[in-house]
Protein backbone atom coordinates (compact mmCIF):
# COMPACT_ATOMS: atom_id res chain seq x y z
CA UNK A 1 0.00 0.00 0.00
CA UNK A 2 1.58 3.45 -0.76
CA UNK A 3 0.92 6.09 1.63
CA UNK A 4 -1.09 9.73 0.49
CA UNK A 5 1.68 11.84 -0.76
CA UNK A 6 4.95 10.26 1.39
CA UNK A 7 5.85 8.18 -1.32
CA UNK A 8 6.76 5.58 1.52
CA UNK A 9 4.81 1.84 1.19
CA UNK A 10 3.26 0.58 4.60
CA UNK A 11 3.39 -3.31 5.14
CA UNK A 12 0.24 -4.70 5.43
CA UNK A 13 0.93 -7.47 7.79
CA UNK A 14 -1.57 -10.63 8.74
CA UNK A 15 -2.95 -9.01 11.65
CA UNK A 16 -3.95 -5.85 9.29
CA UNK A 17 -5.34 -8.16 6.47
CA UNK A 18 -7.11 -9.99 9.40
CA UNK A 19 -8.91 -6.02 10.29
CA UNK A 20 -9.71 -5.43 7.00
CA UNK A 21 -11.65 -8.42 6.98
CA UNK A 22 -13.30 -8.26 9.88
CA UNK A 23 -14.01 -4.57 9.20
CA UNK A 24 -15.44 -6.03 6.18
CA UNK A 25 -17.68 -8.77 7.51
CA UNK A 26 -19.03 -5.86 10.13
CA UNK A 27 -20.01 -3.40 7.13
CA UNK A 28 -21.98 -6.50 5.48
CA UNK A 29 -23.86 -7.33 8.44
CA UNK A 30 -24.56 -3.38 9.42
CA UNK A 31 -26.12 -3.25 6.27
CA UNK A 32 -28.05 -6.47 6.89
CA UNK A 33 -29.33 -4.74 10.00
CA UNK A 34 -30.45 -1.81 8.34
CA UNK A 35 -32.55 -4.05 6.49
CA UNK A 36 -33.65 -5.81 9.75
CA UNK A 37 -34.60 -2.98 11.11
CA UNK A 38 -36.68 -1.48 8.55
CA UNK A 39 -38.72 -4.34 8.56
CA UNK A 40 -39.05 -5.35 11.83
CA UNK A 41 -39.91 -1.24 12.30
CA UNK A 42 -43.17 -2.27 9.54
CA UNK A 43 -43.97 -5.38 11.59
CA UNK A 44 -44.28 -2.90 14.77
CA UNK A 45 -46.00 -0.33 13.15
CA UNK A 46 -48.92 -3.00 11.29
CA UNK A 47 -49.17 -4.89 14.76
CA UNK A 48 -50.09 -1.37 16.16
CA UNK A 49 -52.52 -0.85 13.27
CA UNK A 50 -54.62 -3.87 13.33
CA UNK A 51 -55.29 -3.76 17.14
CA UNK A 52 -55.87 -0.16 16.57
CA UNK A 53 -58.39 -1.70 14.06
CA UNK A 54 -59.75 -3.91 16.29
CA UNK A 55 -60.47 -1.47 19.41
CA UNK A 56 -62.34 0.00 16.21
CA UNK A 57 -64.58 -3.01 15.67
CA UNK A 58 -67.59 -3.96 17.15
CA UNK A 59 -68.13 -7.38 15.80
CA UNK A 60 -67.27 -9.96 18.59
CA UNK A 61 -66.07 -12.95 16.17
CA UNK A 62 -63.12 -11.38 13.34
CA UNK A 63 -61.07 -12.69 10.98
CA UNK A 64 -57.79 -13.66 11.67
CA UNK A 65 -54.80 -14.41 9.82
CA UNK A 66 -52.76 -17.39 10.44
CA UNK A 67 -50.20 -18.57 8.24
CA UNK A 68 -51.93 -18.28 4.91
CA UNK A 69 -55.15 -19.05 6.38
CA UNK A 70 -58.07 -16.52 7.83
CA UNK A 71 -60.10 -18.01 10.74
CA UNK A 72 -63.01 -16.82 12.44
CA UNK A 73 -61.62 -15.97 16.20
CA UNK A 74 -63.21 -14.19 19.27
CA UNK A 75 -62.29 -10.92 19.29
CA UNK A 76 -60.81 -10.97 23.22
CA UNK A 77 -58.33 -14.11 21.68
CA UNK A 78 -57.36 -12.00 18.48
CA UNK A 79 -56.75 -8.58 21.06
CA UNK A 80 -54.56 -11.49 23.26
CA UNK A 81 -53.08 -12.62 20.04
CA UNK A 82 -51.84 -9.09 18.61
CA UNK A 83 -50.46 -8.17 22.20
CA UNK A 84 -48.59 -11.23 22.34
CA UNK A 85 -47.18 -10.65 18.56
CA UNK A 86 -46.40 -7.03 19.30
CA UNK A 87 -44.81 -7.79 22.43
CA UNK A 88 -42.09 -10.58 20.52
CA UNK A 89 -42.12 -7.91 17.99
CA UNK A 90 -40.91 -4.98 19.66
CA UNK A 91 -38.39 -7.30 21.75
CA UNK A 92 -36.95 -8.28 18.44
CA UNK A 93 -36.69 -4.57 17.32
CA UNK A 94 -34.72 -3.84 20.40
CA UNK A 95 -32.17 -6.44 19.65
CA UNK A 96 -31.13 -5.69 16.40
CA UNK A 97 -31.00 -1.65 17.23
CA UNK A 98 -28.44 -3.22 19.72
CA UNK A 99 -26.61 -5.26 17.48
CA UNK A 100 -26.15 -2.72 15.03
CA UNK A 101 -25.10 -0.34 17.82
CA UNK A 102 -22.66 -2.76 18.95
CA UNK A 103 -21.62 -3.79 15.11
CA UNK A 104 -20.80 0.36 14.55
CA UNK A 105 -19.01 0.73 17.82
CA UNK A 106 -16.95 -1.98 16.55
CA UNK A 107 -16.50 -0.79 13.46
CA UNK A 108 -15.75 2.82 14.76
CA UNK A 109 -12.28 1.04 16.70
CA UNK A 110 -11.12 -0.96 13.42
CA UNK A 111 -11.63 2.36 11.65
CA UNK A 112 -9.32 3.77 14.20
CA UNK A 113 -6.88 1.13 14.25
CA UNK A 114 -6.61 0.81 10.66
CA UNK A 115 -6.59 4.82 9.98
CA UNK A 116 -3.79 5.65 12.35
CA UNK A 117 -1.93 2.70 10.39
CA UNK A 118 -2.70 3.50 6.65
CA UNK A 119 -4.28 7.15 6.63
CA UNK A 120 -5.40 7.89 3.56
CA UNK A 121 -4.22 4.80 1.77
CA UNK A 122 -6.85 3.00 2.54
CA UNK A 123 -10.78 4.07 2.18
CA UNK A 124 -13.08 2.05 4.77
CA UNK A 125 -15.92 5.01 4.15
CA UNK A 126 -18.66 4.23 2.08
CA UNK A 127 -19.99 7.10 -0.81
Amino acid sequence: MQQGGGGSETEVTWEDQQNINRFGRLNNRFHELEDEIKIAKETNENLEDAGNELILSDEEVVRFQIGEVFAHMPKEEVEERLETMKGKASEELKRLEEERKSVDAQMTELKKILYGKFKDSINLEED
